[in-house]
C-alpha cells in the first residue's frame, strides 16, 4: 500500500466508522442492532446501512465504550465468529464483553497493534458518566486518522495531538446531548460534544478534515434530546475556523487529503 488513495473511508450509522484497504477493513462503533437502546435514545429515524461480515474480507471491530449505541453485542460476536476477524477493545472492558459472549483483543492505553496495513492505538476519552472510554487512532501508509465516539470536551486533546498528531481525519459527535437517566442528578450540561466543540477538538489535533458523526439518528425526549441544527452548526463552525468539515450521510464515502507528517 503506498499512498492514501489506496485506504477507503465511511461514515456508517451513527458513531460508526469503516477503515478499508484490500482484503481488511476495520469497523468503529459499528451498529446494527438497535433494540436495546428503545427505553433510552429511542429507535433510529431511518433504516441502518448495511455492516455485516463479508465473505473474504477479514474485519476487525473496535469498540469505544460499553455503551449500547456503540456496543452492539450481537454485531460483535457476528465479527468474532466471522473467519480471520476479531474484536479490540480497551482492556478494561475485554472481560465485560467476554460475559457478552464476545472474544475480544485488549489493548492498554497508547499501546499499538498491527493488524495487516493498519495499527490501532487507543488514546484517551472522556465520557460524561464516568464510565470507561478510550478514542482510537487508526494509522496506515497515507493516513491517520482518529475516532471520538462519545466524548465530552477534556483536557487531552493537547497531549494526543502533541503524542500523535497531525491527523488526516477526525471524526468527531456533534449532537451536543441532553441527557436525563434515573439515578443521575440532571444538569444542563450537554452529554457529548457540541458542534462548536468539535471544530475547537479539530482544531487542537491539527486535523485536516473534521468528519461529524454521532447525531440525526436518535431523538427521544427528555432521555435524549438533540440540539438544534446540528449539522448547520458544525459546518458553520469549520469554516469560520478554516478547518475542512464535513458530515457525509450514513453509510457515505468519507473523502480526505493525506497532511499527516
Amino acid at each position: 500500500m503506498s499512498s492514501a488513495e489506496t485506504v477507503t473511508l465511511r461514515r456508517l450509522a451513527w458513531a460508526g466508522v469503516e477503515v478499508a484497504s484490500g482484503d481488511d477493513r476495520i469497523v468503529i462503533d459499528a451498529l446494527k442492532n438497535p433494540a436495546d437502546l428503545a427505553g433510552f435514545q429511542g429507535m433510529p429515524r431511518r433504516p441502518l446501512p448495511s455492516i455485516e461480515a463479508r465473505p473474504g474480507v477479514r474485519t476487525h471491530a473496535f469498540v469505544t465504550h460499553l455503551h449500547p449505541d456503540h456496543c452492539d453485542r450481537l454485531l460483535l460476536a457476528e465479527f468474532a465468529a466471522a473467519e480471520g476477524s476479531t474484536v479490540g477493545c480497551h482492556t478494561p472492558i475485554v472481560d465485560v464483553l467476554g460475559k457478552m459472549g464476545v472474544a475480544a483483543v485488549a489493548q492498554d492505553m497508547g499501546e499499538r497493534r498491527k493488524i495487516g496495513p493498519f495499527t490501532t492505538i487507543p488514546v484517551p476519552s472522556h465520557d460524561w458518566r464516568g464510565d470507561d472510554q478510550v478514542a482510537w487512532i487508526v494509522e496506515a501508509p497515507g493516513l491517520r486518522a482518529i475516532h471520538f465516539g462519545d466524548t465530552i470536551w477534556h483536557g487531552k486533546w493537547w497531549e494526543i495531538a502533541r503524542e500523535y498528531g497531525p491527523f488526516d481525519v477526525a471524526f468527531l459527535p456533534i449532537a451536543g446531548v441532553m441527557a436525563r437517566r434515573d439515578g443521575i442528578t440532571p444538569t444542563n450540561q450537554p452529554a457529548t460534544l457540541t458542534p462548536e466543540q468539535a471544530v475547537e477538538a479539530a482544531v487542537v489535533l491539527e486535523a485536516s478534515t473534521a468528519c461529524a458523526i454521532h447525531y440525526d439518528l436518535f431523538n427521544n425526549p427528555p432521555y435524549y434530546t438533540e440540539q438544534h441544527d446540528v449539522r448547520g452548526r458544525f459546518l458553520r463552525a469549520a469554516e469560520a475556523r478554516g478547518i475542512n468539515g464535513i458530515a457525509p450521510g450514513d453509510g457515505k464515502p468519507v473523502p480526505f487529503a493525506t497532511a499527516a507528517a
